[in-house]
């Protein structure tokens, strides 16, 4: 059998504070480490923060960002080599005067990927990458990445997957989002997170429910079936600005099922086994094989209903 072992972790970062997010990273590292993770996936964002980005004067958000290499990058590359695990985690980079939602993928044989977020809005001044990105580690397996909104693409799933990606690293921020629709989540009060220690029924039936697990099952699992790959889901958790992230870290295999999950209401950290041989006779690459690409031609073609992520958002009533 052809496994590797893999890690998604979800934690509540502090805003601002790199050296707090840090310590969260460095002991879910060397705990990952302890049983074996050879890949550990921490949430989008998670070393400097999320939310309260938005908020931010252009002089606060540069100075919350970092150059790659950087001092936020040598951190993850020294964790990486320490333990020979690759390790990935995002942050905000600054790349002149241009600011983009990246996470960077450390790997043990001194290498580096970063991957800048497809479709991001968490400020004006962050610009949207556009290149897919996916490459080979030193584990024998073969990685892409797609930040938090770029998952909701099917397109950008799918070209991941024709590049060869056998594993999606997918770290997010979402779950309890302020949204008009009433179909799609909605927010966890504040006040079930503050007591999750004296009453943990009620803020894991949140997480359980429509504004998490279940907001994720309406297309996570089609989206690791569809194109034949295992997803390594990593989320905040707890209060992020004005709302609550619902963690429900969690791996997936190539048919959609769950390897491991988790609705704590805490710092939390599922690890799975992923046997690579299920890839190549999977559904969604059986089914990508028999592809006639010489009918998708509209799908390269503008409808002129296409709007930039963030106007999509503001419609959607996403603040």
């Amino acid at each position: 059998m052809n496994t590797i072992r893999v890690a998604g972790v979800q934690f509540e970062h502090t805003p601002r504070d790199k050296d707090a997010n840090f310590r969260k990273i460095e002991r879910f590292a060397s705990e990952a480490a302890g049983q074996g993770v050879q890949i550990i996936a921490f949430p989008e964002c998670c070393i400097v923060g999320y939310w309260f980005l938005r908020n931010l004067s252009v002089d606060e958000i540069f100075s919350l960002s970092e150059q790659i290499p950087g001092e936020s990058h040598a951190r993850l590359m020294e964790l990486s080599g320490r333990y020979g695990m690759t390790i990935g985690a995002g942050l905000i980079e600054r790349d002149g005067d241009r600011l983009h939602n990246s996470y960077i993928v450390a790997m043990p044989d001194g290498t580096y990927r970063v991957h800048r977020k497809i479709h991001a809005f968490e400020h004006e001044c962050v610009f949207s990458g556009d290149e897919f990105t996916v490459f080979d580690t030193p584990h024998g397996v073969r990685v892409g990445v797609l930040t938090c909104y770029d998952n909701n693409i099917i397109e950008n799933v799918r070209i991941t997957a024709l590049m060869g990606a056998q594993v999606i690293l997918a770290p997010h921020q979402t779950g309890g989002c302020k949204l008009k629709n009433p179909n799609i989540m909605g927010l966890v009060e504040r006040k079930l997170w503050d007591e999750r220690f004296t009453n943990p029924e009620a803020i894991e039936a949140e997480f359980r429910g429509e504004k998490g697990r279940g907001w994720l099952m309406r297309w996570f699992p089609s989206r690791a079936h569809d194109n034949g790959v295992f997803y390594v889901f990593s989320n905040g958790v707890g209060v992020d600005d004005d709302e609550v992230r619902t963690g429900n870290a969690m791996i997936l295999d190539p048919y959609g099922r769950i390897l491991a999950e988790t609705w704590k209401a805490d710092d939390a950290m599922v690890v799975a086994d992923l046997d690579l041989d299920l890839v190549p006779d999977s559904s969604g690459q059986q089914w990508s094989n028999t592809r006639r690409p010489e009918l998708y031609t509209p799908l390269t073609v503008p409808t002129g209903r296409e709007v930039d992520t963030r106007i999509a958002r503001m419609k959607r009533g996403l603040s």
